[in-house]
């Protein structure tokens, strides 16, 4: 086998540990705009990811359960790659779909104690139904790299790790279009995104099941 050089075995490894250094914080704040200008007091449900970093993030295995005819929790946040596991926890049936472009899914029809699951292959909004309770709705927000976050109630996040460079951040929340910064990310550091979403227009629409039909006026199960 041949080997390298001891000069040339430094170098890389001094390239190596100056390219894993060179790297900075994203932090700041979501404001989330309701009727009137009032800023929401909890903006926990709003979503903040970091556009165009080559970095592909390891899977990952979460959780939408159903139970109450609700999806809890309402909103989640996976990378590319990530699966969904749907817990039935009601003795009823429920039917988990989507119907949002490359990633719709159909989970069809199971009552506890089982539970269903779904591999989320490309980055985008996905909105989540049952196809028998048109009240139940969640949010599975699917990004290209690990750079996202859920924000706190207060609006604050902080996303670490960030290679250096230039780059887009943006913040979305389901009662308000997304909106997006641009930021430069130092070698070492921190650099600060605030951004606001405004949510006075937002009107909550019905939505169709999975056939594309109005749901009936009594459920079925």
């Amino acid at each position: 086998m041949k080997r390298s050089a001891p000069g040339v075995s430094l170098l890389l490894a001094l390239l190596a540990a100056a390219t894993a250094s060179e790297a900075g914080t994203v932090a700041g704040r979501v404001e989330l705009l309701d009727k009137g200008g009032k800023k929401a007091e909890d903006v926990s449900e709003a979503v903040v990811w970091i556009e165009g970093v080559k970095l592909q993030a390891k899977p990952v295995s979460a959780e939408i359960r159903m139970k109450g005819k609700t999806f809890v929790p309402h909103v989640l946040a996976i990378p590319v790659g990530g699966t969904v596991k749907f817990p039935n926890d009601d003795s009823i049936f429920h039917n988990a779909f989507s119907v949002s472009g490359d990633n719709r899914f159909d989970l069809d029809l199971y009552k506890k104690p089982k539970t269903g699951a779904w591999t989320f292959q490309h980055p985008g909004i996905v909105r989540v139904y049952c196809n028998i309770h048109p009240q139940m709705s969640a949010i599975i927000v699917v990004r290209d790299n690990p750079f996202f976050t859920m924000v706190a109630r207060d609006g604050r996040f902080a996303l670490e790790g960030v290679p250096a460079g230039s780059y887009r951040v943006t913040a979305w929340h389901e009662r308000a279009d997304e909106i997006s910064v641009d930021v430069v990310v130092p070698a070492e550091g921190q650099t600060t995104a605030n951004l606001t979403l405004d949510a006075s227009k937002f009107r909550r629409a019905r939505h169709k099941n999975k056939h594309g039909q109005d749901y009936p006026a009594r459920e079925k199960y």
